[in-house]
């Protein structure tokens, strides 16, 4: 099928503003949020923009048809490659589609189209007592498809837990056109848990057209605190004797001196700049009970050598304090024109290790090197500063990354904490897993879609797909019993 014809057949299907396929149209799908270098780029035949189910059925079956692969895409927010055309073909942007169609207070759920996004969902459920717990710090921007493809995070993940424990069911095209739903709203069930499978995928075993999401209801009660530390091991040490208390913080933050110095500036949100590392500590529950904690955790900050410690109350000191942390991204252009923010798990335990290992890389590969994270769960995010007009800068950034992440693997940590694989670390997943846990996995992904057609060439090393497993793990096989090719 030439282009014409495909754009004129995705165009009966959408009409004519549903369809992008001009080069200057395309340009900004060849990206997500991720650093060049770290993923590489490339650009669709077409942008199809959907707003029924329908319309994202037909559009897999004209793919088909034309035997090319296709792409879901929410805001284009992710970081790490999940949502760029490797092998081209069709990009289905699911923006359009961002209905909220029910709020069942009774239930406490929400019926939502894949392009709501997260931040409008808790905005409009806030007046009936609710709000949707899953909260990147892209927010503000995200769409719930874009959360439940990567099972994203957040600050509040800590008690509340990532995007997978807040999804009952969902509504999903597959690669073979049909629409399907998994889950609903009543616990349990026999057979597979279907729509556990799909959180998390990357859009490689079907498209998520609705999501019913569970709502959680308001706390009568929320504190902030503000601890500040002369470093970052003193911090490190405070978090792991909160968690050691049998506290679970709503939320249990990090910024470091280096990212106090971009925010603080910028969003005037109360971190002391002498600090050499401020902790944000959420606490939320019934009144008495947060009183009592909060006495409690400022105990132990003190306790651990804090400089400073601070309560918010009020929502309009509250909100402040978070605006800061959750701008912090943005306020990196204070400091460098680039940066690559990186994801990885360390246990709790290992985080002054860890954090020390980071200032290693920093001055070794002489990059700074920001900090700010989820120390609660010890999910990092180390922000490389850096110029990509400088020669050899990207490739110095790559280098750097690729050091962190095998010690983090090493200490007993994960490839990502919420970003998802995609591209970006997709070479790395031999690091955690062998060769059978990978062909495990391409054996699901294969029987969802044995044409390999939904979002081709990521989570998976080349060679552990499909054939190839196959062939490998026969060859493992065959070694295993003494066979050896003559």
């Amino acid at each position: 099928m030439d282009h014409a014809t495909l754009v004129d057949r995705l165009e009966r299907i959408l009409g004519p503003g549903g369809v992008f396929h001009r080069p200057g149209d395309l340009l900004v799908y060849e990206y997500d949020g991720s650093v060049d270098g770290a993923v590489d780029t490339a650009r669709p035949a077409a942008v199809a923009l959907p707003t029924t189910t329908e319309q994202v059925a037909a559009i897999v079956e004209l793919a088909n048809e034309a035997g090319l692969p296709v792409v879901a895409r929410g805001a284009g927010t992710g970081l790490s490659g999940g949502a760029v055309a490797q092998r081209g073909g069709i990009i289905v942007s699911l923006t359009r589609m961002d209905r909220i169609l029910e709020v069942d207070r009774e239930d406490r759920t929400a019926l939502v189209e894949p392009g709501v996004i997260n931040l409008e969902l808790s905005e409009t459920t806030l007046p009936e007592g609710f709000f949707f717990a899953p909260d990147p710090s892209s927010q503000k921007a995200c769409t719930v498809g874009g959360n439940v493809a990567e099972n994203s995070g957040g600050p509040h993940c800590l008690k509340y837990g990532v995007t997978t424990n807040h999804v009952l069911g969902l509504e999903v095209v597959l690669p073979d056109g049909r629409m399907v739903w998994t889950g609903g709203r009543a616990s349990g069930g026999a057979g597979y848990d279907l729509t556990a499978a799909m959180v998390g995928s990357e859009g490689m075993l079907g498209i998520v057209t609705k999501a019913l999401v569970r709502l959680t209801p308001q706390p009568e009660s929320i504190v902030v605190l503000l601890a500040a530390f002369g470093d970052m091991d003193a911090a490190s040490h405070a978090v792991s004797r909160i968690i050691a208390a049998g506290i679970v913080p709503a939320a249990l933050e990090m910024m470091d001196a280096l990212t106090i110095e971009a925010v603080e500036p910028a969003y005037h949100a109360g971190y002391p700049m002498d600090a050499g590392a401020v902790l944000l500590i959420e606490l939320d529950g019934p009144a008495e009970d947060v009183r009592e904690t909060t006495d409690e955790v400022s105990t132990i900050c003190r306790q651990t050598a804090a400089t400073e410690v601070r309560m918010a109350s009020e929502r309009a000191e509250r909100d402040l304090l978070w605006k800061g942390r959750k701008m912090a991204l943005a306020a990196m252009g204070r400091l460098a024109p680039n940066y690559y923010l990186h994801d990885t798990v360390v246990p709790r335990s290992k985080l002054p290790a860890t954090l020390r290992r980071v200032g290693e890389v920093s001055k070794e590969y002489d990059l700074p090197i920001a900090n700010v994270f989820h120390a609660g769960d010890g999910n990092l995010h180390p922000l490389m500063l850096f110029d990509r007009r400088q020669k050899g800068s990207v490739e110095r950034v790559l280098e750097a990354s690729h050091d962190l992440l095998h010690y983090c693997v090493e200490v007993g940590g994960a490839l990502s904490g919420e970003h998802g694989i995609g591209t970006e670390k997709r070479d790395y997943m031999t690091l955690v897993f062998t060769a059978d846990d990978l062909a495990a996995m391409a054996g699901v992904k294969n029987s969802f879609d044995p044409r390999g057609c939904f979002n081709p060439e990521k989570l998976f090393p080349k060679g552990y797909m499909c054939g190839e497993v196959r062939a490998l793990r026969a060859q493992a096989m065959a070694q295993k019993l003494g066979i050896y090719a003559l």
